[in-house]
């Protein structure tokens, strides 16, 4: 870099903006006071179509998750998107009271779980005065797991995901999802193959309907996690020593999967649960000596 021993004349920071394109504000005659604005959002009309879904999306914010796994309280980042519905005689909705409630409960301190979003929701109807709302949060969970053989500690990772709508008729609809990495290990490799077989990571994602959301006593993320990793060919950790990882490639050798395998063993763990009314298993193995990736998928509805 050439250094200038020359010392720089700067005209002022107001002058050095002027320069660069800034301009004085013009006077206008709109008003400035909210009470004096036309609110187009609340004008009525014949507007054509109800709409089912209008809102915002992509919303990140801090959350407080609850977990039977430590660490038991946690903080961590969610992604929202709240939506409204909207009949034809009214064009738009005031967006902004959506983050306006999201940061009114999260100044009170709200823990994110079914039972408070079944509240947000209803709230959000009735505030928006429209027939139904639903709100969408994505999360990762986090939780401590322990090397097989070592025992050394680290921290594993879930994506979560919670979803409530609420109908002035209906009433109160939702799911709830959890996507988990696995190991599998293909049984056409081990069983063509004088040694080894090939093996990949997978992605086993969960949807669930349950029984009685707002008053399960389990934590259903710890119920999902169990019914995707115990089916696996082997759980995948943060940390493995040379003990642990013998431990771990010889359990998945001992237990291979297909992915049709993965979603029919889930899904039987998850129809012997109780709490689950309803259920999506999908499973995702991202192949090791194949260009692509395998899936499978079903779903099931318990009789009432």
């Amino acid at each position: 870099m050439k250094n200038n021993l020359n010392n720089l004349n700067l005209p002022n920071k107001k002058e050095r903006h002027r320069r660069f394109g800034s301009v004085s504000p013009i006077t206008g005659n709109k008003p400035i006071n909210k009470d004096e604005m036309i609110d187009l959002q609340n004008t009525s009309n014949d507007f054509l179509f109800d709409l089912q879904s209008v809102g915002i999306s992509n919303v990140q914010h801090p959350i407080t998750i609850q977990s039977a796994h430590s660490p038991k309280i946690q903080t961590t980042i969610g992604e929202f998107k709240m939506t409204t519905s909207l009949d034809s005689n009214s064009k738009g909705i005031n967006m902004s009271r959506l983050t306006e409630q999201l940061d009114q409960y999260h100044r009170e301190g709200w823990t994110v779980d079914f039972q408070h979003l079944y509240k947000f929701t209803k709230e959000l109807a009735e505030r928006m005065d429209q027939q139904s709302a639903e709100m969408e949060v994505n999360f990762p969970w986090f939780f401590e797991r322990n090397a097989p053989q070592s025992g050394k500690t680290g921290l594993m990772r879930a994506m979560a995901s919670m979803k409530v709508n609420y109908d002035k008729i209906i009433g109160f609809t939702h799911e709830a999802q959890l996507s988990v990495g696995i190991t599998t290990l293909c049984p056409c490799s081990k069983e063509i193959s004088e040694y080894s077989a090939h093996n990949q990571r997978g992605t086993v994602t969960i949807t669930v309907v349950l029984e009685n959301a707002i008053r399960c006593e389990q934590d259903w993320k710890a119920s999902l996690l169990l019914a995707a990793e115990s089916n696996a060919s082997a759980m995948i950790h943060p940390v493995l020593k040379r003990p642990d990882e013998k431990f771990v490639t010889e359990k998945a050798y001992e237990n291979p999967r297909f992915v049709e395998d993965m979603v029919r063993l889930v899904g039987a763990d998850l129809y012997e649960m109780e709490s689950v009314q309803a259920f999506t298993v999908e499973c995702r193995n991202e192949e090791s000596i194949h260009l692509h990736d395998a899936t499978a998928k079903t779903s099931y509805q318990k009789l009432r």
